[in-house]
């Protein structure tokens, strides 16, 4: 097979309605857009949701109770197991974190979860630890510094 020989699959490729060119080509007079009316002038239609003056889905329906979704604070998550990575002695903080590419985007801090194992004492400043992580790093005679 060569590069010259590759075609699109069929049916994936279609041309685009070109409208307002005439009668002959099916498409002219009132280019597709029927006779008179609303939706036959330019900039024609109705805003999205707008159901003809009748009361609107969004507006029929109940709004009630609270979502504390808008202040739910979100960290980045790094598994202890995953710190096995850093030398015995040495200092995880947020940026030698993303440094070794375990914290790619940042959102509220991060956090250490307590999912593997950790043998190297290591002193990490993070800004939340799982209880079981806290437990897991001084057992490993590390240090847990929430900052």
């Amino acid at each position: 097979m060569n590069l010259s020989e590759l075609r699109p699959a069929p049916g994936s490729k279609k041309n685009r309605k070109r409208v307002g060119r005439g009668t002959g080509s099916r498409h002219g007079k009132t280019s597709t857009r029927g006779a008179n009316g609303q939706n036959a002038r330019s900039g024609g239609g109705v805003r999205p949701g707008f159901e003809g003056g009748q009361l609107p889905l969004q507006r029929r329906l109940p709004k009630r109770g609270f979502s504390n979704a808008r202040y739910k604070i979100e960290y980045a998550v790094v598994n202890i197991g995953d710190l096995e990575f850093f030398e015995a002695g040495s200092v995880v903080s947020i940026a030698t974190l993303r440094e070794a590419g375990m914290v790619k985007a940042l959102k509220d801090g991060v956090k250490i979860l307590g999912n593997g194992e950790l043998s190297k004492s290591l002193t990490v400043q993070a800004n939340a630890f799982s209880k079981s992580a806290e437990e897991k790093i001084t057992a490993a005679g590390g240090k847990a510094e929430v900052i």
